[in-house]
Parts: structure tokens; sequence; C-alpha cells
């Protein structure tokens, strides 16, 4: 055997076995091994380029593209392995392995490594997610409602995240009614959240889910409830996010203006609270009322012509929504302008004059809020003009965490989201971008020509019809 070889034969044997490339042992290693094995191409094809026989290095250039492809379906079969690994590791009774297997598997959802790989068994993944949540630790249900907002990310709108937020929300609603730990709560709220913006299908089951959040943001007493709790500042400020942003969904959905009045009352209330995030929370909520129109009822909103009581009732209602519109503009003004004081945050405080000025801009001259992110390249640039937008974008952010960019450059679903049109080119080499661009160019050029063509044709075919 020729030392060429041997040697790409001794180096496809090492990434099997693991040795020199090893194999994937945990997640946070699939980005180092690939580089890994990039190296080791290189190195396979210095090694030939020394040889001076032109039939070895034919051959050996076949040998070396056969290993090329062996190591990309190596790299798709150790991620499936690594999966199927960690599912194994699921059925442990020890929760600290269970624990280890979760974070891991959440580092992949956010790292955007599982797309395609979680379809066929998003069903198993689900379950045991649930009994994590249901049996486990308070840190193991945490990283477990995580994996079920990721997971149903991942799988993008359809069928599999419709049956995915069916299948959590009896779960999680239950850790939400029990008023457990504030941080498996927090967790809960924020999976609930984006498993019913991905999967729900009808105005129905948004308005479940919102419920369930309204529940923990303003409980009231009653003779099945007992003694009223009320949520910890970080738990009602997790709480009204994810209800503002699952309320930027509801679109041409309309509901009865008469029902709003009581939740943006108490919201207003809100305004008042001595946690800034709380305060800032209940701003952007209120900030999508008003962009949702949700504020805004005619006195004489079915009939010009109604009278009595009915009529009464629907001037009294728009006298009082006028009224709380004016106070929530008043305590945005105030709060826009608000003094930090001695030991004050002032980054948070900043953030809050921001926020509150840009609500006030909105209810007093129209201004939609603007904003923009640089995705990829010079051309891919994420941008948001209304306060739908923007809460969903901030969310979106939180929840995703560093998996942010990741997946706003490869899902689908956050594409679709945003109206994201990435420029493909700008990830192919120099050369490959000259190839790329110059057929574009070509494709608008014969376009034009096309468009000359039929506008000639049309323009013949007028005159011969004179």
């Amino acid at each position: 055997m020729g030392k060429s070889k041997f040697f790409l034969l001794s180096c496809w044997v090492a990434a099997v076995l693991g040795f020199p490339v090893p194999i994937l042992i945990d997640l946070g290693g699939l980005s180092s091994s690939s580089g890994k094995k990039s190296k080791v191409r290189g190195a396979a094809g210095d090694d030939l380029l020394d040889s001076s026989d032109a039939d070895s290095v034919e051959s050996s250039s076949t040998a070396l593209s056969d290993l090329s492809i062996s190591y990309a379906t190596e790299n798709v079969n150790s991620h499936e392995f690594v999966l199927d690994k960690y599912i194994d590791a699921l059925y442990e009774k020890r929760g600290s392995t269970r624990e280890a297997a979760l974070a891991s598997l959440v580092d992949a959802f956010e790292s955007f490594m599982l797309d395609g790989l979680v379809e066929n068994k998003y069903a198993t993944l689900l379950s045991l997610f649930n009994t994590s949540i249901k049996k486990g630790s308070t840190k193991e249900a945490c990283l477990a409602s995580r994996a079920i907002g990721l997971l149903s990310i991942t799988l993008g709108a359809g069928s599999s995240s419709h049956e995915t937020m069916v299948e959590s929300h009896p779960q999680l609603s239950r850790v939400l009614q029990t008023w457990s730990d504030a941080s498996k709560m927090i967790s809960a709220l924020d999976c609930l959240a984006v498993v019913t913006f991905v999967g729900a299908t009808d105005l129905a089951e948004t308005e479940l889910s919102l419920k369930a959040m309204w529940d923990v943001i303003h409980p009231k007493s009653g003779s099945n409830v007992g003694t009223v709790r009320k949520p910890k500042p970080p738990v009602l400020a997790a709480a009204l996010s994810a209800w503002t942003f699952l309320l930027t969904t509801i679109g041409s959905w309309r509901i009865n203006s008469d029902s709003w009045k009581e939740p943006i009352a108490f919201l207003s209330t809100l305004l008042g609270a001595e946690d800034r995030a709380v305060r800032m929370a209940a701003g952007e909520a209120l900030a999508l009322c008003f962009e949702l129109n949700l504020l805004d009822v005619s006195a004489c909103e079915d009939d010009d012509d109604d009278t009595g009581v009915a009529g009464t009732s629907k001037s009294k209602l728009f006298l009082d929504m006028q009224a709380l519109k004016a106070k929530i503009a008043g305590l945005a003004s105030n709060l826009s302008a608000e003094a930090g004081g001695k030991g004050a945050d002032k980054k948070n405080l900043s953030d809050q004059r921001d926020l509150f000025q840009r609500i006030l801009d909105f209810v007093k001259y129209g201004e939609c809020p603007e904003e923009s992110l640089k995705i990829a390249g010079k051309r891919d640039v994420l941008r948001v003009s209304s306060w739908s937008e923007l809460i969903q974008l901030n969310f979106f952010k939180h929840f995703l965490g560093r998996g942010f960019l990741k997946h706003v450059q490869d899902n689908g679903l956050l594409q679709d989201i945003f109206s994201i049109r990435t420029d493909k080119a700008e990830s192919l080499s120099s050369s490959d971008k000259k190839i790329f661009r110059s057929g574009e160019e070509k494709g608008r050029a014969l376009k034009l020509n096309k468009d000359r063509r039929q506008a000639q044709e049309r323009k013949n075919a007028a005159l011969f019809n004179e």
C-alpha cells in the first residue's frame, strides 16, 4: 500500500475510533470537532501534492474526495448519535444525569444544530421533557421548559409544533397554578408563550394561554381560589412580558372592546409599581394595546341611532376609555423624565426613560418605534417598525440568548416572522461570489429583455388592432 493511501486510511480509522480527530463526545464539541477534521483534510491534501507519481496523485485525489464524503456523513451521524445518547440519558434515574443531558440539548437547540434531526423524535423528546417538569428538581424542570420552547422553535410552524403546544400546555399551566418556585414559574411562562406563539392555530388556543398568564398577573379571590397570592416582581415582570408577546398574535382577531377595559385599567396601575422591570413590562403591554386600538371605542360602536340603556352604556365606556388613555399618557410622561436619585441603576433608568419616551411619542404623535439589527455581511439587516415587531424581537432575543443570531440566520421560522431575506453571496468565497452575482446579473438581464420583448409585442398588437 502506498504511503499516501496508508495515510488516508490512517486518518479515516483515527476519525472513526476517535483518537486524533475525536468523534463528538458532547454537544459542546460539535463545532471544534468539525474544525479539526478540516485540518486533517488539509494535511492529507499537502501530503498528496508532494507525490511525483501522476497516477498516485489521481488515485489519491479520488480517495480524498471519498474521505470528504465520509466525513460529511460521519458528521451527520455523530449529531444523531449524540441526540440518541442524550435521549437515553433522560431515562436515567439519577437526576444530575438528566440535568446534564438537558443542559447539553438546550445548548444544541440554541445553536440550531438539531435542525432536521428532531422531526421524527419530537414526540419522544416532548414526553421526556414533560416528565422532567412534573417529577424533576427545580433546575431540571427549568431546563425542560426551556428545551420544549426551543424544540418548538426548531420544528417551526406546523402540525408538530401544534402537538408540542397541546401536549405541554397542561403541565405548564399546572406549574403556574400551583405557584411553585419563582424560577420554575418564569421558565414555564416563557415556554408557554413560545409554544403558543409557534403552535396555536386559532384564537381559542391563544386565549387559553393568555388567561393562564393573566391569572398570574392579576390573581383574584374566589370560592375555589382561597387566599389571593401576590406574584414576586421577577415573576410578575416575566408574566407581563410573556402575555404581551402572545398578545401580538391576535392581529385581526377582534375581541369585544368592553372586555379590555378592566385589564387595561389594571395595567395602568402597574406603571406605579416599585420594581422598574414591572413598570417597563406594563408600559410595553399598554403600548401594544394602543397599537392594537384596544383603547379606541366609538361612542356609537354599532349603530349611529343607539338610544336608551345600550346607548348610554356605550357612551360611558367611550368616556371611561378616553379618561384612561389620558391617564396612561400622563404616567408615561412622568416616567420618561423620572429622576434617578442616589444609588439608582443608571443603565436601567436610562432604558426606562427611553421606553416611556417612545410610548409617549406613539400615543401623542403616532410615531412608531424603529430598530435595526445587523445579522450577517453588509446587506442582511433585521428591521422592525411597530410595537408588535419590537416586542417579538426583544422576546426572541431574550429566549434564544446566545443562539438568537444563529436562528435568525438559518431558521426559516424567524426569517418568516421578521421578513428576512439573507444575501446568500455573503457566505461564499470571493470566486464563488463572482460566479453567483454574475449569474444574478445575467438573470436580471434576461428578465429585462423578456419584459422589453413583451412590451414591444403588446405595442405591436395595439397598432395592429387600430
